[in-house]
């Protein structure tokens, strides 16, 4: 399969590129920039081969269109849409890595992203990428949506729970801290390295546009209405993200119950390792890979269930995820070029 990223020189991108020179079911065909001059690839990733001569080059829609079966979207949020439009009228496969397909409410964009959504009727068509839920609508998708990373984190670690109904939906809150590569290249002060190193704050708080994506995702699984605080920091590392969820549990409900919910929802998927009872995860052990890990403990005192995630931001939280779908959507055996 041909395969092009647009969008090349992001943090995704680049994510994408590793992977992809190495798998060995596709070829990259076009590398992407809105940048005026091409760059060696190279030159942007200095580990690869040296056989390796790709080029990124200006944007070229009909270049691109006339050399690809699948296309990676990796534009900012809200500047995706056209391009993704574009694209899915040209009869190709899009992943798109932004925002800009995960909701299904048009109305909720200009709320949450500050600008209205040109396609509505395309939002329905989209399916959102989150791998072990949604697999079956994946094979089968030509517009996939790839999930943000605080809910690949958080949703991965709540959907068990909710749907089996061991806990209350209306009473959630997760707490978030994510590296510093989740805000992407742009240049921010508070992205600073002066502004960042030995700090650590809360950003955003219960108003971060993630947070509709989460609440769609799990009102999705279970059924019902659900309602969440969402605080998400951020940490003075490069990459991860630490999730911890904090939920009631409903009345009789035991741990063997919490932990067959896990064992049953994960235990033949090959990129979520649910860890042994009062085991949590850690994130040195989930940087450069597209694993999930998840430990839980049922607080009887409390009546609480707190879960505690742990992704690469990077990896399972964008471009792994993302070659995960293609995998699913091509045919390919599902951990080929991430394992």
């Amino acid at each position: 399969m041909n395969c092009s990223v647009i969008g090349a020189t992001g943090y995704t991108g680049i994510e994408l590129i590793k992977i992809l020179v190495k798998h060995p079911n596709v070829q990259i065909s076009q590398l992407t920039t809105r940048q005026s001059e091409s760059i060696s690839v190279r030159t942007l990733i200095p580990s690869l081969s040296k056989d390796i001569d790709l080029k990124i080059e200006t944007y070229d829609f009909n270049k691109v269109k006339n050399t690809s079966d699948i296309i990676f979207v990796c534009l900012p949020h809200t500047e995706a849409m056209h391009c993704v439009k574009e694209f899915h009228d040209a009869g190709k496969i899009i992943i798109d890595l932004s925002a800009d397909y995960r909701l299904k409410k048009a109305s909720l964009y200009p709320v949450w992203y500050k600008t209205k959504h040109a396609y509505p009727k395309l939002l329905k068509k989209a399916i959102y990428g989150l791998t072990e839920i949604n697999r079956d609508l994946i094979k089968k998708a030509d517009l996939i949506a790839n999930p943000g990373c605080y809910p690949t984190g958080a949703a991965l670690g709540l959907i068990p729970l909710l749907k089996n109904g061991l806990v209350y939906q209306d009473d959630i809150v997760i707490d978030s801290k994510s590296g510093v590569s989740g805000a992407g290249k742009k240049l921010t002060t508070a992205t600073q390295f002066a502004e960042l190193d030995e700090n650590f704050y809360a950003y955003k708080v219960n108003q971060h546009q993630h947070s509709p994506e989460i609440t769609q995702m799990l009102e999705t699984v279970s059924g019902e209405k659900v309602s969440l605080t969402f605080v998400p920091h951020l940490l003075p590392i490069n990459r991860g993200i630490l999730s911890v969820m904090y939920l009631k549990m409903r009345p009789g409900v035991t741990e063997k119950q919490i932990e067959n919910a896990f064992k049953q929802c994960y235990e033949k998927e090959p990129f979520i390792r649910v860890k042994p009872q009062e085991q949590f995860p850690e994130l040195r052990h989930v940087q450069y890979t597209n694993f999930c890990d998840i430990g839980f403990v049922a607080d009887k005192k409390t009546g609480r269930v707190i879960v505690i995630t742990a992704i690469d931001n990077l990896m399972k939280g964008a471009s792994g995820q993302a070659i995960q779908n293609m995998n699913v959507r091509c045919g390919f055996a599902e951990e080929e070029g991430l394992i």
